[in-house]
């Protein structure tokens, strides 16, 4: 008879939230284990495709968990500033990390370097298992534990189980939670580009009638990554054009800024929804990340958002097992749950009305968001607030996302 391996927690999923989650857990000496479909793998070459726009929050999270120093400096893209501007107008703010005595507000890095970061970090702690090229087949919750089954035959128990297993969740559907969802209407194109003129270190977004696109500077002085969300119509055209005609097409939509855009990538598109599930937890169950909600990219708060679930759930199970309660118990997991879906739920609606706020032409709505972005930028105290925001510095941020001295 086959036996089955016992665990404080299993993590499904192996990407970023659910390796910063699994490590955390780990730290504090909680028996955890990461099933992965995939696998991580070391970066190098040509940019990827996917990056992150990380946050300070996020950074520090990385760093309380020891992974920082895996990821290679040479392709970690701090930047000091952010540019933002409505296309044919004069609306637009900027934001400087100095103003505040900072040295960065954040930065740009691929989302596989900071996995494989997580997962070199995840092989020197003892109390964590990390199950590559292995896919969950079934699932079933009793009474006091969970029991998973592996496609290589394996079984594994466990008082709780976190869902990072992305935004087609496959937990969460075995589980039949809902989601609340709706389509945003625009395809992200991303690929690398080169500029003429260099990048300076500064993240730029521009909002026109179609979608805002955004330049995200890289490792190299010209070199930059862009998420360009259009209508599902406005992308089939754009993917369609050769080279040089979509080179043009993203100088004119960008108004220049930056010289002419030289395409250095593959172009890639995938559609933008969000969703939120109707649960974060259930009894022995706790949803993270993309599994959980996800949001359109226009500020770049989708993984910061997921890494604060992480940190959120390092701190409240540790907390249980530490005062010795059962970490499954549903009724133990509800301050976690309300305080996740809170959090979710003001950065769904702040991104909705952005977008709302950005899109189309209508003369009134152009003057109200010329006008809200003219007062930010030249309103010290509003903006101040702004660049807080942006470098996640909220009031009731998870222990692991602080410093040491806050």
């Amino acid at each position: 008879m086959l036996s089955t391996q016992t665990y404080d927690v299993a993590i499904v999923g192996g990407g970023m939230v659910g390796l910063a989650t699994a490590i955390g857990l780990a730290m504090a000496g909680i028996k955890v284990v990461v099933i992965d479909a995939g696998q991580t793998e070391a970066v190098s070459g040509e940019p990827k495709l996917r990056v992150s726009a990380i946050n300070k929050a996020s950074q520090q999270l990385i760093t309380n968990l020891g992974a920082w120093p895996y990821l290679a400096a040479s392709r970690v893209s701090p930047y000091q500033k952010m540019q933002v501007w409505d296309k044919d107008s004069l609306g637009k703010i900027d934001f400087d990390a100095h103003s505040l005595s900072e040295t960065h507000l954040g930065s740009i890095i691929e989302n596989d370097a900071i996995a494989f970061a997580l997962a070199e970090r995840a092989g020197e702690l003892s109390e964590l298992t990390y199950i590559e090229n292995t896919r969950l087949e079934r699932i079933a919750f009793g009474e006091r534990e969970a029991w998973l089954t592996l496609d290589n035959g394996d079984s594994l128990s466990a008082a709780l189980v976190v869902a990072a297993d992305g935004a087609n969740s496959w937990v969460r559907e075995q589980c039949k939670i809902p989601l609340t969802f709706w389509d945003y209407n625009h395809h992200a194109i991303v690929a690398t580009i080169r500029t003429e003129l260099p990048h300076g270190e500064t993240a730029r977004q521009v909002f026109d009638k179609e979608g805002p696109l955004a330049f995200l500077p890289l490792y190299e002085k010209d070199l930059c990554s862009i998420v360009w969300s259009v209508s599902p119509e406005k992308a089939e055209q754009l993917l369609a054009l050769d080279k040089v005609a979509f080179e043009r097409a993203l100088t004119a939509a960008f108004d220049g800024r930056l010289g002419m855009c030289s395409l250095e990538s593959d172009r890639q598109s995938f559609p933008l929804r969000m969703r939120y599930a109707r649960h974060f937890a259930r009894p022995r169950l706790v949803l993270a990340g993309d599994a959980a909600h996800t949001i359109h990219p226009l500020a770049g708060q989708g993984v910061n958002l997921g890494f604060l679930d992480a940190a959120a759930i390092v701190e409240a199970v540790t907390e249980l097992k530490q005062q010795g309660k059962d970490i499954g118990d549903y009724k133990h997991l509800r301050d976690l749950e309300r305080w996740r879906k809170a959090e979710a739920l003001e950065m769904i609606t702040a991104m909705e009305g952005f977008k709302r706020l950005f899109q189309g032409t209508n003369p009134v709505t152009k003057a109200i968001r010329d006008l809200g972005l003219n007062i930010v930028d030249n309103f010290a105290p509003l903006k101040t607030l702004f660049i807080q925001q942006a470098l996640g510095n909220k009031k009731n941020l998870p222990k692991l996302c602080k410093r040491s001295e806050d």
